[in-house]
């Protein structure tokens, strides 16, 4: 297996209940996964820009999978619109925030997970704190402004981080990977 952006030592520390052996044991029987990775799995912190309909999709595979932990931003509400297509929603969330039907879902699926709700719409004034905090960014924003914010602040932190290793200074998180749906 190729280098991975979850630290080594942290993922080495992380142990695995028999509950979770049981949940994830056709991972572990993949050579690609196995133990070490679903270790890493469950050492990752992943933020989920949008849980719409790109980021419905990607929080529940995410969580299935065994992600220790998910960030979740979203402002919004659930409408009658939204659940042909949103995933993480039902009709009786309806008026509900769509963090905290997320956060009811995910947990659903994953009881192991660690969930961080960001109520705010992504901006510049909160961009560069929520992206510090996670290993990995999958933006599932619906809007061009958002998804060229995002990818700014990713860039640009990225950035960051590649001068710090080049001095043998790196923050947390080690690296990030923006997946653009």
């Amino acid at each position: 297996m190729g280098k991975s952006i979850i630290d080594e030592k942290l993922s080495a520390k992380v142990e695995l209940s028999s509950e979770e052996l049981a949940r994830y044991s056709r991972h572990l029987l993949m050579p690609e996964v196995s133990i070490d990775g679903q270790r890493r799995l469950k050492a990752a912190r992943v933020l989920c820009i949008g849980t719409g309909g790109l980021g419905s999709p990607a929080a529940l595979y995410l969580a299935a999978a065994g992600v220790g932990t998910i960030g979740l931003v979203d402002f919004d509400e659930v409408e009658l619109s939204n659940l042909q297509r949103q995933v993480l929603h039902g009709t009786r969330d309806l008026g509900r925030s769509k963090l905290e039907s997320a956060r009811d879902r995910l947990r659903d699926a994953n009881p192991n997970l660690a969930i961080e709700l960001h109520e705010v719409r992504f901006s510049s004034e909160n961009a560069s704190d929520l992206v510090a905090r996670y290993d990995i960014v999958v933006d599932g924003s619906d809007n061009f402004p958002t998804r060229y914010l995002s990818n700014d602040v990713i860039a640009a932190y990225f950035q960051i981080r590649q001068r710090l290793e080049q001095s043998r200074i790196v923050p947390r998180p080690e690296c990030l990977v923006y997946c653009r749906a």
